[in-house]
């Protein structure tokens, strides 16, 4: 007699018939993963495109981000979130893209990469803490010096934080997470919306797009440490606080909120552990898609927010879990 019970079979029966869309592997760049991909590209031509063209062909004018200049932050992990939007905006036709982060191992050859995938694009590189006043400041400068104009914001610099019991977190470890996860979205919120006013002849109306990162550890408890959770949180009300000071300017603030993504920070956390013990395909099965995303999946998300398809989206934050946040998770079967 089987002793496997009935939700144990149920389980492993639902399990067999998930679908999960493959990834697309496209090799490495000089010993680097490429960017991982779970769709292709959706370009679209909107009706009457050649009367608002001018010198653009069809493909370029069909371009969501055609001619935006970017600054992105956190964008030296090859798997990060940052470098995956970093690709989406210049694929799509950014005129310029600022690379940023504290820690520069890869981001030359990140620049190196862009430059042979997107030779229009300018692409680049600034190393500084976004959480440094100064830092934030100056790669803004350079951008209105250097191009008269900023329209993406992407304040996407994050740490874990200390994966402590609240009362063994030192004080200077909470203000450091704070600093990375939450001092960084108000600096690029300061200092990115006063540049998105700047107007030129390319850029004949103030208006611009600053997005943060947050989490759904920011919306639920219980899904990261105490400091990452609490910094996450106050990114919310941060965007949605500042939108309303930004009013009648035309410049949109909104947040995203990525579930259980592989990227640099959850790899030694909880992908390669996971690996380890042969146990990867359980990463993110309390998600209702049953699976982690990988980082392209949120970078389409803040390619929308940064483009003007989004025009109309403000103050809003984007959970993009897998469905994850939308109910009280539970592994299916263990409640029978």
């Amino acid at each position: 007699m089987s002793t496997v019970t009935t939700p144990k079979r149920r389980l492993e029966q639902l399990s067999g018939q998930i679908a999960q869309p493959p990834i697309i592997d496209e090799g490495t760049y000089k010993g680097m993963p490429r960017v991982a991909r779970r769709a292709g590209d959706s370009v679209g031509h909107p009706p009457g495109w050649e009367r608002h063209a001018i010198d653009l062909t069809k493909e370029e004018y069909a371009r969501r981000t055609q001619g935006k200049v970017v600054i992105i932050t956190g964008c030296n992990s090859p798997l990060g979130m940052g470098r995956a939007t970093a690709h989406q905006f210049a694929r799509n036709g950014a005129r310029a893209v600022y690379i940023c982060d504290y820690m520069d191992d890869y981001l030359n050859l990140h620049v190196e990469e862009m430059n042979e995938l997107y030779p229009k694009v300018a692409v680049h590189a600034r190393k500084f803490d976004a959480g440094d006043e100064a830092g934030v400041k100056a790669v803004v400068a350079d951008a209105l010096e250097t191009y008269g104009r900023l329209d993406v914001f992407f304040a996407n610099a994050a740490n874990s934080g200390t994966w402590k019991e609240v009362w063994d977190i030192e004080v200077e470890e909470f203000e450091r997470t704070i600093r990375t996860n939450l001092t960084s979205v108000f600096l690029a919120i300061k200092h990115a919306g006063p540049a998105m006013q700047v107007t030129s002849k390319d850029k004949p109306y103030s208006s611009g797009s600053i997005i943060a990162t947050s989490s759904t550890a920011g919306l639920r408890s219980n899904g990261g440490s105490t400091d990452y959770s609490a910094a996450k949180s106050a990114v919310v009300n941060l965007v949605q606080t500042a939108c309303f000071q930004y009013a009648g300017r035309n410049i949109r603030c909104n947040a995203i909120a990525p579930g259980m993504t592989h990227s640099g920070m959850t790899e030694p956390v909880f992908y390669g552990p996971a690996r380890e013990r042969g146990t990867l395909h359980k990463v993110g099965q309390l998600c209702p898609l049953r699976r982690g995303a990988v980082a392209d999946e949120i970078a389409r998300v803040a390619l929308f927010l940064g483009s003007d398809e989004a025009s109309y989206v403000n103050g809003q934050v984007w959970a993009v879990d897998g469905g994850l946040s939308s109910g009280l998770p539970y592994k299916l079967g263990s409640m029978a």
